[in-house]
């Protein structure tokens, strides 16, 4: 079965140093009218969806390497915020280096964006299969650089962590 985006596993390594990004993705998504609603037809990206997107691209980078769903999971991001080709193409762009927490745009996200982003990463953290060391030290320092009060981000990361499990398994059903 095809990955959520409709992406195939076969055309993109399981892992990469970013430069395959655009690779295997289909021609919906990077096409000229590719993102947008109504098919690439739509509005742009707001300035906090755009915000979102660019730092959850620092914890695609936080292990150092890019897995195939988590390029998944950002193309399905890009489509569902609405982004115009152009905006969409930009962001892969950016995507194709490696970021860090200093890179997060947090200036430009608001009080609820911040935990958005927060629930997104930790779900992102376990696209791969599972969620290292590195990552959830990764997600630790994330909190402070989004100014997340610890005991909030404890119970915003206690029901990401629930939620990416059973998206896991779930996919993990439909692969089998």
């Amino acid at each position: 079965m095809a990955p959520p985006c409709g992406m195939f596993v076969s055309d993109v390594p399981e892992r990469s140093s970013g430069a395959e990004f655009r690779r295997g993705v289909p021609e919906r998504l990077t096409g000229p009218r590719a993102g947008g609603k109504n098919g690439g037809m739509g509005e742009h990206m707001g300035e906090e969806d755009r915000a979102i997107v660019e730092s959850l691209v620092s914890v695609v980078w936080a292990d150092g390497e890019v897995a195939q769903r988590e390029l998944e999971m950002l193309e399905a991001l890009l489509e569902g915020f609405g982004a115009s080709g152009e905006e969409a193409a930009e962001l892969r762009s950016y995507a194709e280096v490696p970021r860090k927490l200093a890179d997060i745009p947090i200036t430009e996200l608001s009080f609820g964006a911040r935990r958005t982003v927060l629930q997104h990463a930790v779900i992102m953290t376990w696209v791969d299969g599972a969620q290292g060391d590195e990552e959830r030290a990764f997600l630790g320092k994330m909190c402070e650089a989004l100014r997340i009060p610890s005991e909030e981000a404890q119970s915003l990361i206690g029901s990401a962590n629930e939620r990416a499990q059973q998206l896991l398994a779930t996919l993990t059903a439909e692969e089998q």
